[in-house]
């Protein structure tokens, strides 16, 4: 039948865009890991697991792997909280509901790039309208990006208001497939608004939620323009995760191999993690 064809035609197209954008990056990205070179024209020159022993040898690797999970952990928690918290708020019915739910997305259709140069501009030392504004009521001198533990704190804010808005939506369209008979059978329990959340809404919700986790521990581990548009891994390293790594090594040390290495093993830990993650939280058919 000419639909069968259609659906095989488009079958084919999307198999052949896999391959070429991701399944062949890939390979060749793990290709590059046994070889060192010094950059993407030079002459490669194997050295087999080598930059595997180095990379697994150097403590910067570890402090970058840690700050990743700081980081993502950290991301996902808020991102995940806040976007329940405002799906069930929005999920009420109240004068203005449509626009408040456009203004919700706001966040996440604004260009990242703009977004972090934005954040950058506000928080400034001397010209920032945050920093402006906290100097009029006394506190002075935020070192916004000059300490570890604040520059981490920043790279997660950000991240967070950039992306909590897709956790939103998506938890908002399930809230909608909710059965009304639930939530009145709750009512005849005599469940308070508390326990109807943890004993219906998440237990109907929790295929969705369980992928959203998902996407969003995949995403903020890889996640590269944010933390590099704000700190570049600094200060001294102290928001550096293995994306920034991988780049430092590849394109500003000329580590081609080395930086290879890094994404390789990244990708490894990142596979390891959803295949655990799948066991431990299983995705019911229904």
């Amino acid at each position: 039948m000419k639909s069968d064809w259609v659906i095989y035609l488009f079958l084919v197209i999307g198999l052949l865009v896999t391959a070429l954008c991701i399944v062949f990056p890939l390979i060749h990205a793990i290709q590059l890991s046994f070889f060192h070179l010094e950059s993407f024209v030079s002459e490669p020159k194997w050295v087999g697991l080598k930059n595997y022993s180095e990379t697994l040898a150097d403590p910067v690797f570890w402090r970058a792997l840690l700050h990743g999970c700081i980081y993502a952990g950290f991301s996902i928690f808020f991102q995940v909280s806040l976007g329940i918290a405002i799906a069930l708020v929005l999920s009420k019915s109240f004068k203005g509901q449509q626009i408040v739910r456009g203004l919700s997305l706001l966040p996440y259709l604004l260009p990242t790039v703009i977004v972090t140069l934005t954040f950058l501009w506000m928080m400034d030392g001397s010209l920032g309208i945050i920093t402006l504004g906290l100097a009029k009521i006394g506190i002075r001198d935020v070192p916004w990006f000059e300490t570890p533990f604040t520059a981490m704190a920043m790279v997660i804010f950000v991240s967070v208001w950039l992306w909590t808005p897709f956790v939103t939506t998506c938890f908002l369209a399930g809230l909608q497939t909710v059965p009304k008979a639930l939530y009145d059978a709750a009512k005849v329990d005599g469940l308070g608004s508390w326990r109807t959340f943890w004993q219906v809404t998440i237990p109907v919700l929790k295929p969705i939620l369980t992928i959203i986790v998902l996407l969003r521990a995949i995403w903020m581990f890889n996640k590269f323009e944010v933390i590099w548009l704000l700190t570049s891994g600094g200060p001294v390293g102290a928001t550096e995760h293995l994306p920034i790594l991988a780049y430092r090594k590849a394109f500003l040390m000329f580590n081609v191999g080395g930086g290879a290495a890094v994404a390789t093993i990244s990708f490894m830990i990142l596979s390891i993690a959803v295949f655990i993650y799948f066991k431990l939280s299983p995705i019911e058919e229904k």
